[in-house]
């Protein structure tokens, strides 16, 4: 085994685990694929390891590949800590920093903690808010990055990671066929509400709203209490739902990107931003929580009552 791994290798590979996409991970580090290619072989030559399996459809990690997630952001936090130090480099600033609803069960929180350990002086103000609302707020200048789902119609932002957007609810709800779909939504302008409410149109299902909530904790409650289903993020599903069965005949929601977009306006918070941006892309995969029921736990045939 070769006895150090290079730290831009070390990057190709987290953008490419990420993303499970040569090409994606290309473009978020403005490099060719071929250079991407190049570096995870290298990376691979150094640890003695297989890190991806993939073929022309697909990209995985290898058990290995999974290892490899741990001791690659490490040393990178590490690498920048020793850059920072001896270049005398502090960020200083106020740096407003907006995050989805949809991390707040993850583990943002342990990557926020990091930042503000490595970079003391940077006065972080955190908004917690509906996707589209913080789209808005960047937009007003009231915020420096957000950290939230892409707009259908935004091609703008660096990307985390892509998704798919499935059902879920609590694992005893019943679904009748002839009855119409009981949804538990974020209010407007909430980008999963319409994307739900969409595919509903699309397929010409009948639908009723039983609750909507701006908390995610309140969305989960209602869940939880088997008052309908709701379009969730297959990569955070929360514990105690499951995904509903394709057979259940709900359309498919599709894919959703998650993004960090940075203030089209520079302000003396662009550094702490470049950083902030820098340390969640570094630990991104951090941010996937898998549903406790795991893979193809799901809700059985159903009838939901009145409830709600």
């Amino acid at each position: 085994m070769v006895g150090m791994y290079d730290p831009a290798h070390l990057r190709t590979f987290l953008a490419v685990a990420q993303t499970l996409s040569f090409t994606q991970a290309a473009r978020r580090l403005g490099l060719r694929q071929s250079t991407v290619s190049q570096h995870v072989r290298r990376l691979e030559d150094a640890a003695g390891r297989t890190l991806f399996s993939r073929d022309t459809h697909s990209v995985e990690l290898t058990e290995d590949g999974e290892a490899m997630l741990g001791f690659a952001r490490r040393i990178l936090e590490v690498h920048e800590q020793a850059t920072a130090f001896f270049t005398g480099t502090r960020l200083r600033g106020r740096l407003r920093f907006g995050a989805s609803e949809d991390f707040v069960l993850t583990r943002l929180p342990e990557i926020l903690e990091g930042f503000r350990h490595d970079h003391p002086e940077v006065d972080l103000e955190l908004t917690v808010e509906l996707s589209g609302t913080l789209h808005e707020q960047l937009a007003a200048g009231k915020l420096d990055l957000v950290l939230a789902k892409r707009r259908p119609e935004d091609p703008r932002g660096e990307l985390v990671w892509h998704d798919e957007l499935v059902w879920i609810g609590a694992e005893r709800l019943r679904l009748d066929g002839d009855r119409p779909v009981p949804l538990i939504v974020f209010p407007p302008p909430g980008i999963t509400r319409a994307l739900a409410l969409e595919a509903l149109e699309r397929q010409g299902r009948a639908w009723r709203i039983v609750c909507t909530s701006g908390s995610l904790n309140g969305l989960i409650a209602a869940a939880r209490a088997g008052l309908g289903v709701m379009a969730h993020s297959r990569g955070l599903i929360p514990p105690g739902l499951v995904r509903v069965p394709d057979r259940s005949g709900l359309p498919e929601l599709g894919r959703v990107d998650f993004v960090l977009v940075h203030g089209r306006r520079r302000t003396s918070a662009q550094g702490a931003a470049d950083a902030l941006a820098a340390a969640i892309l570094a630990g991104g995969d951090r941010l996937h929580r898998r549903g406790a029921a795991g893979p193809g736990r799901r809700i059985g045939p159903q009838t939901v009552g009145d409830e709600g």
